[in-house]
């Protein structure tokens, strides 16, 4: 199971250079995604930014049906701050590997920072 990051769909649907490598991949395991509730609202901000409110929408209807929408418990917030503290991720990092670690999922993105964790698997597009 895979907890896609935030920037794994940004690329595709900004239609930025690894976008088909990022398509293929969200196809090929289609049934074993995850999304934060965080990377849905990132995804909103970011698209109702540029305007694209239409994007977002498609997406919601076309693509959030089939991944498992996650939120990180509130008792876990405080391990946001200690992943921030020790390994100096900024927020959106912390929450995903929090969220992934809570959950037991594998994240999948294409953000360097994710490097410096060692106990949650990263899969690196």
């Amino acid at each position: 199971m895979f907890l896609a990051d935030t920037n794994i769909f940004l690329e595709i649907l900004l239609g930025q250079d690894k976008k088909e490598e990022c398509k293929r991949f969200l196809i090929n395991n289609i049934g074993n995604l995850s999304i934060t509730d965080f990377s849905l609202h990132s995804i909103g901000v970011i698209l109702f930014r540029y305007n694209k409110e239409d994007i977002f929408q498609k997406f919601v209807k076309d693509v959030m049906p089939d991944i498992r929408l996650l939120s990180l418990p509130m008792e876990l917030y405080k391990g946001v701050v200690n992943v921030r503290k020790n390994l100096n991720l900024d927020f959106d990092d912390a929450y995903q590997y929090n969220a992934a670690k809570y959950y037991g999922l594998q994240v999948v993105t294409m953000d360097k920072d994710f490097e410096k964790i060692k106990d949650v698997e990263i899969l690196f597009l």
